[in-house]
């Protein structure tokens, strides 16, 4: 008889494409629905691989969406194995779940985070451990299999709209590499190609370093564990940056930085400046910000400047000193990622610098001659 550690993990996912307007009522199942539903389970599954009945299927009684599932080292479906492989074999008749007691699910990680709650689809994670000797064409059949004719059986659907207390478009059967498939055509298509590269290596490859480059020419990079982001200040010196769309372009990459830290976090991944000196990651705070140089005594008191774009609101805040004959000196700049940010950036930079905290706001995102983010030149009375 096999150990629980030679067994090797096959995951894979139980996907709910839930009918227009359709939201789930729950996101849990109790430890005896979660059997019930693992019993359905088991014949679908054996109906289509038949030779998973040599191997133990575990699932997980929650309903999760897809950026909870897909995060660097796969934390839903490690928790899920850790978990089956420590319940004796005599107990497992090849079947196993795990669902919720007095409300709890039996760790962190199985938890759905009902932020993530409002997507057209929900997935519930399988895994299915399987010896050594079988698991490689297992593994092949399920990749065939799941994505060729993987359809929830009749039963097993009907299960899932009373319980979720949903309509369903379709119960699907997907491995975890459809599941990754999937959802890279979904980022193709709304242009976060660049961004998918980030999440993939990340997860696939988490020892390789991997550059990419937004739409809009924004450095990113992927290296240690963390996600580096070019700063869109900084972005404004490039080249490819014309001088009569800059405030345009500018308002554009705070745009993309927030669906950038947006989407990361969501992933589990950490969100970084790589330009100048930062001050907090976006998963923190929900603000970034850079410093750009130190504050001169020799020019007046640092004071903080809100620029401002059409549908954005604040897309970044610079803290600048202005000095006599007309000069201005920047010595940082924080972008807001989300508007409930605006106040506690407002506030961390206030502090850092020594400034007052009144914003000024320009009404306009303020550029100097170069064409770089910068505050109004005023000289000092």
């Amino acid at each position: 008889m096999e150990s629980p550690a030679s067994l090797q993990a096959l995951p894979a996912v139980l996907a709910l494409e839930l009918s227009p307007g359709e939201r789930p009522q729950r996101l849990t199942l109790s430890r005896d629905e979660a059997a019930e539903l693992a019993a359905l389970v088991a014949g679908d599954l054996h109906t289509l691989v038949p030779e998973v009945a040599e191997a133990r299927l575990t699932l997980g009684g929650a309903a999760f969406d897809a950026v909870e599932l897909l995060r660097p080292g796969f934390p839903v479906w490690a928790t899920l194995d850790e978990l089956a492989r420590r319940v004796p074999r005599s107990q497992l008749e090849n079947v196993v779940a795990f669902g919720h007691h007095d409300g709890r699910m039996p760790a962190q990680p199985l938890e759905p985070d009902p932020g993530y709650a409002d997507g057209p689809m929900r997935l519930l994670p399988l895994s299915v451990l399987a010896p050594e000797d079988i698991a490689d064409a297992l593994s092949q059949r399920m990749e065939v299999e799941l994505v060729g004719r993987g359809e929830a059986g009749a039963r097993t659907a009907d299960w899932l709209m009373r319980h979720f207390d949903v309509r369903l478009e379709h119960a699907r059967y997907l491995s975890r590499n459809d599941l990754l498939a999937l959802t890279c055509v979904q980022y193709e298509h709304v242009n976060l190609a660049p961004l998918w590269q980030l999440l993939e290596a990340a997860m696939l490859t988490p020892y390789r370093p991997e550059d990419a480059l937004s739409a809009r020419g924004l450095a990113l990079r992927y290296a240690d564990g963390k996600a580096w982001m070019q700063s869109p200040a900084q972005w404004l010196a490039t080249p490819d940056v014309t001088p009569a769309e800059r405030s345009h372009a500018f308002a554009g990459a705070v745009f993309e930085l927030r669906q950038y830290a947006a989407l990361l976090q969501a992933h589990g991944l950490s969100l970084h400046l790589n330009e100048g000196s930062a001050i907090a990651t976006a998963d923190g705070p929900g603000w970034l910000a850079e410093t750009a140089s130190i504050a001169d005594p020799a020019y007046g008191a640092p004071t903080l400047f809100a620029h401002e774009a059409a549908g954005l609101g604040v897309v970044a805040v610079t803290v600048a000193q202005r000095g006599a004959a007309g000069t201005t000196r920047v010595l940082a700049h924080g972008y807001p990622l989300r508007s409930s940010a605006l106040g506690p950036l407002v506030a961390a930079l206030a502090d850092r610098f020594d400034a007052a905290s009144d914003l000024h706001a320009l009404g306009k995102i303020q550029l100097d001659e170069q064409g770089l983010l910068s505050a109004p030149v005023l000289a000092l009375h």
